[in-house]
């Protein structure tokens, strides 16, 4: 155990040292990934904790000391360490409603007869849609493109390693952090480890990653080094019924499936990423109330192995197999195509 007064000391040093080292994450981007540099929003997820940061917080927690110095270690690592941070900080943008609970669509929807006129069904924005649907100088209700937890970031490594991220251990999670039973934070941790264990369906290979050496890692196993990342521009057409400018195709190999990855409510940032087979990717313009956006819409062209439950059924009125299903990737969210060398 460290001498309570030696811990002091170390932890006054963390609390002044955060800006005195560089970030490893954009080394570790240019030493794996063959892009010059991360896109903007990706490389403000990188965790702000300096090596010396990261060395003493790991040191509290395998000497399980973490918990008695967790306000300061979730500001450091500008994690959401409580219900309230996450309300707060997901909910300032004026223009837009608040953003709703993680779960808030799939009640909306859950209860929804099969084949429910899209009319009804899509007063919020149209979270699934027919390719027909999306055609220069039509119109569609967007629904929220916004992360609800864009201002988190990840965990380095050697720190995301020791957290207990399974649903077997989800009570020793929740203690470390004092997350309270029932707490819509218990809520999402709890709905995040489901995903992230529960098996791939056929046909597709998912993880989850819960540091920005991981989130590589997994693509450079899957594409290699020459790779591009996709991303909505903005979340300018939220719950709007906008105008569809241009439709370009981006990805239209069906032999070469995509990962996407989409970020999850949780602690700290968490992506699950998963690559399915035929799919392909457009840039659509989204004409907008204020401005143009660039949204990535993706488009599933195997559907045969989805659960006949699935809300993209419920809306356009088809089982697995018989359509397509598009949607649009939210802003944060990221698709990756393997690029030539």
């Amino acid at each position: 155990m460290t001498h309570p007064i030696r811990l002091l000391g170390l932890l006054i040093i963390a609390f002044y040292s955060g800006s005195q080292a560089v970030n490893p994450f954009s080394q570790y981007w240019e030493e794996h990934i063959g892009l010059p540099h991360p896109p903007d929003w990706l490389a403000a997820k990188a965790s702000p904790l300096s090596l010396h940061q990261m060395a003493l917080f790991v040191k509290l927690m395998e000497e399980n000391e973490l918990v008695s110095h967790l306000c300061l270690f979730c500001k450091q690592a500008n994690i959401a360490c409580s219900t309230n941070a996450l309300v707060k900080k997901t909910t300032n943008d004026e223009t837009l409603p608040p953003i709703a609970h993680w779960n808030g669509e799939k009640v909306k929807y859950d209860d929804l007869p099969n084949a429910t006129p899209l009319s009804v069904a899509s007063q919020w924005g149209l979270q699934f849609f027919r390719e027909s649907m999306v055609k220069e100088g039509g119109f569609i209700l967007v629904p929220d493109l916004r992360d609800p937890m864009s201002f988190e970031s990840f965990l380095p490594r050697p720190l995301a390693s020791k957290i207990p991220f399974s649903f077997a251990r989800i009570e020793e999670l929740k203690k470390l952090f004092r997350v309270v039973d029932e707490s819509k934070m218990a809520e999402y941790i709890q709905d995040t480890l489901e995903i992230c264990d529960k098996s791939s369906i056929r046909g597709e290979q998912s993880t989850c990653v819960t540091s920005a050496e991981d989130l590589i890692d997994f693509v450079v196993r899957k594409f290699g080094y020459h790779v591009r990342v996709w991303s909505t521009e903005s979340i300018d057409g939220s719950y709007e019924n906008i105008t569809i400018g241009a439709v370009k195709l981006i990805h239209g190999n069906l032999s070469e499936p995509p990962a996407l990855c989409h970020s999850l409510p949780f602690l700290f940032q968490v992506y699950y990423c998963h690559v399915l087979q035929k799919i392909k990717l457009y840039v659509v313009d989204i004409h907008a109330q204020k401005k143009v956006n660039h949204a990535i819409m993706a488009c599933h062209y195997d559907t045969s192995t989805w659960n006949p439950n699935h809300l993209a059924f419920k809306l356009l009125g088809f089982g697995p197999g018989l359509i397509e299903v598009c949607h649009w990737i939210n802003k944060n969210a990221m698709v990756w195509t393997k690029t030539l060398a």
